[in-house]
C-alpha cells in the first residue's frame, strides 16, 4: 500500500532585484545567486534572487521540488512553491525559478514522484521484471497537504499484474489528476516465456491458415 509523507516548509531568503534582463541575470549567477520572479494572487510579479546553495538545500530534502517554502523578501513574507525551474544545459543548475505565491486553504495543483519499495518475490523467483510505467503523478491538494512522493509496495506483484491509478488509496484531501485505469507498475513475464507465447501463436495463425 502506498505510504504518504506531507512536504515540509522550509525557509529562504531572497533578494529584490532593481534590474532584468539578461546581463543582470548573468551578473547573479557569476556571484553565485539565482534570478527568480514571485507571483500569484493578482499581485504584481515581483523580481527577486535567492542563494543557489541555499535554494538548493531547500529543494533537495525529502519535498523536493514541491517543498512548501516560507520565502523572506526584506520585511516581508511569501508563502510559495517553486515552479517553472530552468536549468543550464551543461551544468543541469538551476538557472531560474518562478515562485507562486499559495494559500494554506487553497487547493493547488503539483506533481508528484512514485516510488517503488519492497521486493516483488515471486515475481523474481519466476525470472520477471518490474516495469515502472508511471514515474510521477500529478495532485490537488491544499499546500501542506501535498505528498512529498508517493512509496508504492510492490511486494505482493506476480507475473501478468498490474497496479493501476484506481489501486492508490484515497488519500484525505488530495485528489489524482490521472484515469483510474492508467497503469503504474506491470510485472512483465520473463522474456523467454513472451517468446514462447509469441511463438505459439504465430503457429497457431500458420495451422489456421
Amino acid at each position: 500500500m502506498p505510504r504518504l509523507r506531507l512536504m515540509p516548509e522550509i525557509a529562504l531568503l531572497a533578494e529584490p532585484r532593481e534590474q532584468h534582463g539578461t546581463p543582470d541575470s548573468r551578473r547573479l549567477r557569476a556571484t553565485g545567486r539565482v534570478p527568480a520572479v514571485v507571483y500569484g494572487h493578482g499581485a504584481d510579479p515581483l523580481p527577486v534572487s535567492v542563494d543557489a546553495r541555499q535554494l538548493r538545500h531547500a529543494l533537495g530534502g525529502a519535498a523536493g521540488s514541491n517543498a512548501l517554502l516560507d520565502l523572506h523578501v526584506g520585511s516581508e513574507r511569501h508563502l510559495v512553491i517553486a515552479r517553472e525551474l530552468q536549468h543550464h544545459p551543461v551544468r543541469h543548475t538551476v538557472s531560474h525559478v518562478d515562485f507562486q505565491v499559495v494559500r494554506r486553504d487553497e487547493v493547488v495543483s503539483a506533481e508528484v514522484p512514485l516510488h517503488l519499495v519492497g521486493e516483488a518475490t515471486e515475481l523474481v523467483r519466476a525470472g520477471g521484471t518490474v516495469e515502472h510505467v508511471l514515474l510521477s503523478i500529478a495532485v490537488h491538494a491544499r499546500p501542506a497537504d501535498i505528498p512529498s512522493s508517493l512509496e508504492i509496495d510492490i511486494s505482493a506483484l506476480g507475473i501478468g499484474q498490474a497496479l493501476h491509478v484506481g489501486d492508490l488509496p484515497a488519500l484525505s484531501g488530495v485528489s489524482f489528476d490521472a484515469d483510474p485505469e492508467t497503469v503504474v507498475v506491470v510485472a512483465a513475464m520473463p522474456r523467454s516465456a513472451a517468446d514462447a507465447g509469441e511463438s505459439a501463436g504465430e503457429s497457431a495463425s500458420a495451422d489456421g491458415a
